[in-house]
């Protein structure tokens, strides 16, 4: 823990030990008052505005009982059945998932902590699915209890896996939650893109909505639950403070920390499980509201999740007033409209003064002053590793043991024995033994990856009637299929995985850090919903150039909001994920707008697939390979330099705010290509440099042995995806993404991690 990580803390404690002066305690009770009032101001609206052409008068008429407005059936059917439900719910769930979301951040000490964290979302889901598409499950009541149930399984899971070892600690939670959520995400995806049906049913409900809200039914199963959540989040409040100390201070002043983390995940479970099973999952409100009142509070947590729960009421609330108003006669998805309003609520603040009053600057960056500060282009702590001690530069964030940053050894010797010399005259290359050896490794493993993709399928081919046709000889339709066909898928396939797999390449060598990728910068969101925009814009679908040119303006538009990359440690990330957010809102607009085929086939792409991919679109991103990775190659030499601070790279001619710029940029366009062939295929660009890393050694950037890890994950996993089940295809994103998540856990919760985790 940080020195600023207990000033906040201590701050936090002595907040509830001694009063704050008169003015703050005045400003905290004006602000919760103002608050208060907008609540009770959007909730008047939501009781106002919905159809049946009832207005505020009528509403209040029924209200009190007027002009025998009760007994009009119509009235008791808009504002008794419909809208006085519909507002109770949506004030309840957000003021739980506000909640739940400041004590989120609070539990793992990280300000950017969302509800989903814990896998209660893609729990949830997950239970949804399985019961519409296994029990045929139609009713609202049986979303309701097979959401609530996938929600809790999912967070027992986790607590069991995050509590093995290490007693449940923040990063474990969080890790364990990620990794689970994606599988259970991936599982999800398998069972939905089998089923037209599901889908139909799953992509209304997946958005969020309070439009189903009708009578009190659901609200009255699921309100002891939410008591009960509100009650633990508020009597866990002061131990939660205590637990900010750390541990040890924690256990010195009568806590059990491990205690305190399990009840605060129940409470978090008990609020989000039923708010997703009452209206789906809502994502980025309780990243939101935890955000907005920590900027209101400071470090006093009492009145944080007191707040916290507030905003989410009048968030959601709001927003579902606006989902009712936007598109008339329909409905817009509430999720969209959270995103809409909250992404640029978030910029707002981070671009404000609050964020140093939150104790989210990040001082380190402020003193590496100089080159990077002149190009703008400097990475915040948590992109460019500025804990020392001789980090590794392979991308896997180990730290220990090789002491050596220069490649050449100590004294020269040790290198010289472990490498290999090539002389041709007067010529000689100089090659790492064990990176080498890695490399033709990974080569010979992806030539066998290629030949079984030739082999695989559906057909019935022999392996010497596949080799055949791959050199174009045999029967012509065994010719027609494998080169036409198959071929092109893989070309596919290698190009996109070896972008993918070069990208995260530099990102984690960039920032140190095992689970940096592009993802963090919005460029597969932004991507994503670039392809789909150009998609409807245009009538065709796959422009190679579509990836790209979204990625790139993600960057640049968190790069303008953001003041420059790197101002402050936290301003990147905030923007970063409030650009996914809008960006995902955008891509979920697409989808809901298309006829039930079309949008079948797109979320098989938004998924990763390689379905109908060839020469085509594998040409344009091997013609930007050709070009990025000999830079990548020269960018490389000098990362491992930038394991020094920065006036040491400088001194030995490396200009590090140039060279973090440019691996910046190559990443991104890497990435913008690789989204425009295949879609967000996830974990690719994460596993990649650990595999590759692990294979190389720490002494080198592996970035050749990234690019052949990535080419070979996607080629095995599209061959896995066309053969798990006959005569269905599942999508290469989907089978990445279920065996991802065992991966992530078997790297980062391991016993080889636990002292780091």
């Amino acid at each position: 823990m940080t020195l600023s990580h207990v000033d906040t803390a201590a701050e936090t404690v002595d907040d509830q030990a001694v009063p704050r002066p008169s003015q703050g305690r005045r400003a905290l009770l004006t602000a919760s008052a103002s608050l208060l009032a907008a609540v009770l101001v959007l909730a008047a609206l939501s009781l106002s505005i919905g159809a049946g052409e009832v207005g505020p008068d009528d509403v209040l008429d029924y209200l009190l009982g007027r002009n025998g407005a009760r007994d009009d059936s119509r009235l008791s059917l808009v504002v008794g059945d419909l809208r006085i439900p519909r507002t109770l719910t949506a004030l309840l769930v957000g003021a739980a998932l506000g909640t739940s979301g400041s004590l989120l951040q609070a539990v793992t000490r990280n300000p950017l902590a969302e509800t989903g964290l814990l896998g209660v979302n893609a729990g949830a889901s997950l239970g949804v699915v399985t019961g519409i598409a296994f029990l045929g499950v139609s009713s609202g009541l049986g979303h309701l209890l097979w959401a609530f149930g996938g929600a809790v399984v999912a967070s027992a899971l986790v607590l069991l896996i995050a509590g093995r070892r290490g007693g449940g600690s923040p990063m474990r939670l969080v890790l364990a939650g990620s990794a689970l959520g994606a599988t259970f995400g991936g599982i999800t995806s398998v069972i939905v893109v089998n089923s037209a049906e599901t889908y139909d049913r799953f992509r209304s409900w997946v958005l969020g909505s309070l439009a189903g809200v009708e009578g009190y039914d659901k609200l009255t199963g699921l309100l002891p639950v939410l008591a009960a959540g509100f009650v633990v989040a508020l009597l866990v409040a002061r131990p939660l403070s205590a637990l900010a100390l750390g541990d040890d201070l924690a256990r010195g002043l009568g806590h059990r920390p491990a205690t305190i983390r399990t009840v605060v995940a129940a409470a978090v479970t008990l609020l989000t499980a039923s708010s997703v099973a009452l209206v789906g999952p809502v994502s980025f409100l309780g990243l939101l509201a935890g955000f907005l009142a920590r900027a209101v509070t400071g470090p006093r947590l009492t009145a944080q999740i007191a707040l916290a729960g507030l905003i989410g009421a009048g968030v959601l609330t709001g927003a579902d007033v606006l989902a009712r108003v936007v598109s008339r006669p329909f409905e817009a998805p509430v999720s969209v409209i959270i995103a809409l309003i909250g992404a640029p609520v978030l910029i707002g603040i981070v671009r404000s003064q609050r964020l140093g009053a939150m104790g989210m600057t990040d001082p380190a960056t402020e003193e590496r002053a100089g080159t990077g500060r002149r190009l703008g282009a400097r990475l915040p702590a948590a992109w460019t590793g500025r804990a020392g001690g001789g980090g590794a530069a392979d991308g896997t964030g180990r730290t220990g043991g090789t002491g050596q940053a220069d490649g050449t050894g100590r004294a020269g010797r040790p290198e010289r024995r472990e490498s290999l010399v090539l002389r041709h005259r007067t010529l000689s290359v100089l090659l790492p033994r064990r990176a080498t050896l890695a490399a033709l490794a990974l080569a010979a493993l992806l030539v066998t990856a290629v030949v079984l993709s030739a082999y695989a399928g559906q057909s019935e081919m022999s392996l010497s009637r596949t080799f055949n046709a791959v050199l174009g000889s045999g029967d012509r339709f065994d010719v027609l299929l494998v080169q036409k066909f198959r071929l092109g898928r893989i070309v596919a396939g290698l190009t996109a995985g070896a972008a993918l797999g070069l990208a995260g390449c530099l990102t984690q060598t960039l920032a140190r850090n095992r689970l940096a990728t592009p993802e963090l910068l919005g460029v597969n969101d932004g991507a994503t919903a670039a392809v789909l925009i150009s998609t409807t814009l245009t009538g065709t679908f796959g422009a190679w150039w579509a990836g790209p040119v979204g990625a790139l303006a993600a960057v640049l538009v968190v790069t303008t909001v953001s003041g420059g990359l790197g101002q402050r440690g936290y301003r990147v990330l905030v923007v970063g994920l409030a650009m996914s957010a809008l960006a995902s809102a955008v891509t979920q607009v697409v989808l809901s707008r298309r006829s039930l085929n079309s949008a079948s086939s797109l979320y098989v792409w938004t998924s990763g697939s390689l379905n109908g991919r060839g020469y085509s679109v594998a040409v344009p991103v091997l013609l930007g390979l050709a070009v990025l990775v000999p830079l990548a190659l020269v960018v490389a030499r000098q990362l491992n330099v930038l394991r020094f601070d920065d006036s040491t790279a400088s001194s030995l001619g490396v200009a590090p705010g140039r060279v973090r710029l440019v691996c910046l940029l190559l990443a991104v366009g890497l990435a913008g290509l690789a989204v425009g062939i295949c879609g967000p295929v996830g974990f690719v660009a994460l596993a990649s440099p650990v595999i590759a890393g692990r294979l190389a050694g720490p002494l080198r950037v592996p970035v050749v042995g990234s690019m052949l890890t990535g080419a070979v994950l996607i080629v095995l996993a599209d061959t896995v995806g066309r053969i798990v089940f006959d005569g269905v295809e599942v999508p290469v994103g989907i089978v990445t993404t279920v065996l991802g998540g065992p991966f992530l856990l078997w790297v980062l919760l391991g016993r080889s991690a636990a002292a780091r985790v």
